[in-house]
């Protein structure tokens, strides 16, 4: 076991005995409690919006960008949507104590696997104070206790939401400190929780690309990488044009700061002509600002549509704003290629009607979710019916994709006799 001396280690020894007691909550129990946390969430809206309101005013002060800015920001609508995610968790099966596998062997010894959680998880995360509840209440359902070391940017948020969830914990009889909040914003913080070996069990970075190689690559204690988000919509050969442009739209303009939106346009060659001054046009009155390659430029000057010349960098960047790259390519092959070559392992979606022609995309594209004919914005918890989520994995380990109460999960071999020795 790790030895510390800062803020982690009483809150982790804390959650460590909470989370034992939670681990043999019956279902009902942890039921009630997000239940409870959705009410609470409700009745305290005002007192959540008043300190929203002040973290907002402060980034904004501060110059933080608009993309900051819309995922700090609460309104009535976004507390009803997360308090509504705590009641989709509730109704959810309980992950823990499900068979993964069981069999007997010829010896006649009975093993099952079965899933058990955690024990104690830390979330280290920036500016989505939506993020503080949705990590709560998955990680209660899957019996682990959640220490939540938010940013600075969203302090007086989650100071108030963690409260009211503490508040709505005990009002059902359950230790508040299952869920817990790191108050200090100092690095030392995220350093020691990093290194909470033996304490800590699990920690999970959500946030910049800079936050999430930072915990990856400093922490001691295992970790979930949760990715950033180069996601690309290819319109192929044989697509249907009037799907396209909806979904072109939706990908990238439905909500821009998120990392399931579109940053790349890629467009078949041979209906380049054709298509892509409706689909330029149609970004344009969304207000999207546009990085080309040669091909989408000259097209670009033909219908008089603005766009710059793309930069390598720009091909790799996550905007989270009205920015989009767009790219002419000579087939699907080009198109993985590209993708492959810029993206982040996310979200990539193909528009085609062509069978033949999606299962190869998906075959060649390197991703934790790709969507045939239907926009970027669908790899969310939420929409694939896990209720919230705790975040999108681009990794290759144990989860990968939008991460429920499944992925909050360890396994244990449960193995039976009746007095047999090894010989």
């Amino acid at each position: 076991m790790t030895t510390l001396n800062g803020q982690i280690e009483p809150l982790a020894i804390a959650a460590r005995s909470a989370a034992r007691i939670l681990a043999g909550t019956k279902r009902e129990d942890k039921d009630r409690a997000l239940n409870a946390i959705a009410d609470h969430l409700l009745a305290h809206e005002s007192e959540i919006l008043a300190a929203n309101n002040e973290d907002v005013l402060r980034s904004q002060a501060e110059g933080i960008s608009e993309s900051l800015i819309d995922r700090l920001k609460l309104n009535p609508k976004r507390i009803a949507d997360i308090a509504n995610g705590a009641r989709q968790i509730a109704a959810l099966p309980d992950p823990v104590g499900r068979v993964i596998r069981e069999r007997t062997l010829e010896n006649g010894l009975h093993l099952k696997q079965i899933a058990v959680p955690f024990g104690v998880v830390g979330m280290v995360y920036e500016a989505r104070p939506n993020v503080t509840v949705d990590a709560a209440v998955i990680l209660i359902k899957a019996g682990s206790a959640a220490l939540l070391r938010g940013s600075s940017t969203a302090a007086k948020s989650n100071e108030v939401l963690v409260n009211v969830m503490r508040s709505a914990i005990t009002s059902v009889g359950l230790p508040a400190d299952i869920v817990q909040l790191v108050s200090s914003h100092d690095r030392s913080t995220v350093r020691e929780l990093l290194n909470a070996r033996g304490l800590v069990d699990l920690v999970i970075p959500r946030g910049s690309a800079a936050l999430i190689r930072t915990v990856v690559d400093e922490s001691s204690v295992p970790t979930i990488e949760t990715g950033a988000g180069v996601c690309h919509v290819y319109i192929d050969k044989d697509a249907d044009l009037n799907k396209a442009i909806p979904i072109i739209i939706n990908s990238k303009c439905h909500r821009p700061s998120v990392c399931n939106a579109a940053e790349t346009l890629l467009v078949h060659q041979s209906i380049a002509a054709e298509f892509l001054p409706l689909a330029l046009k149609a970004l344009k009155e969304q207000g999207v600002r546009l990085h080309g390659d040669s091909q989408a430029i000259q097209i670009a000057k033909s219908c008089g549509v603005e766009m710059v010349l793309a930069s390598e960098e720009d091909w790799s960047t996550e905007y989270g704003v009205l920015e989009m790259n767009v790219g002419v390519v000579a087939d699907r092959q080009s198109a993985n290629d590209h993708i492959n070559k810029y993206g982040t392992q996310h979200t990539e979606s193909i528009v085609t009607e062509s069978a033949s022609t999606a299962a190869a995309f998906i075959a060649n594209a390197d991703a934790a979710a790709i969507m045939v004919n239907a926009s970027t914005r669908f790899t969310d918890g939420e929409q694939m019916g896990f209720g919230a989520e705790i975040g999108i994995s681009n990794q290759k380990l144990h989860a990968r994709g939008p991460m429920g109460l499944e992925e909050m999960t360890t396994t244990t071999w449960i193995v039976t006799g009746s007095g047999q020795i090894r010989e």
